[in-house]
């Protein structure tokens, strides 16, 4: 592992779709807020669109919600180059067709001290993942009716 690397937090990644391929500004100033308290790093963000058809495509950074200004300039060039034609066909798989969708792979820099001290000790995090929440509800309500 390179040293710029081993010094680096957990990398995550979000698919975030806008049903409808409506876009609101809803969330993104918290998305920023979390960035500029480099709790996250931004090391790639990619907007995709499925068309009616199923095919998806890249869509260029512009006025997402039309009110005349560029609502993700601030990410504007945020590209490592790690997403590829893969994760567009992830985005496919989790998108319905006329929606759009933010993909976002992103360093966890709020748990870089932690995984470094687990490298040091001779650790390493070898899987994570996020559990939807619409899947956390379910199991609690499950957990709640067996109890009943």
């Amino acid at each position: 592992m390179t040293d710029d690397v081993e010094a680096m937090g957990p990398i995550s990644f979000l698919i975030v779709e806008f049903p409808g391929s409506k876009i609101t500004g809803h969330g993104l100033p918290i998305f920023v807020d979390l960035v500029d308290q480099r709790l996250i790093r931004i090391l790639d963000l990619l907007f995709v669109t499925r068309d009616a058809d199923g095919s998806v495509r890249a869509v260029e950074l512009q006025d997402l919600d039309l009110d005349g200004r560029l609502d993700v300039a601030i990410f504007e060039g945020a590209s490592s180059g790690l997403l590829d034609e893969g994760d567009l066909a992830d985005a496919a798989s989790a998108i319905e067709p006329g929606s759009s969708a933010a993909i976002v792979l992103f360093e966890n820099r709020w748990a870089r001290s932690f995984t470094q001290a687990l490298r040091r000790g001779g650790a390493e995090v070898v899987a994570a993942g996020y559990v939807p929440l619409d899947a956390v509800a379910a199991s609690l309500d499950a957990a709640e009716a067996a109890d009943v």
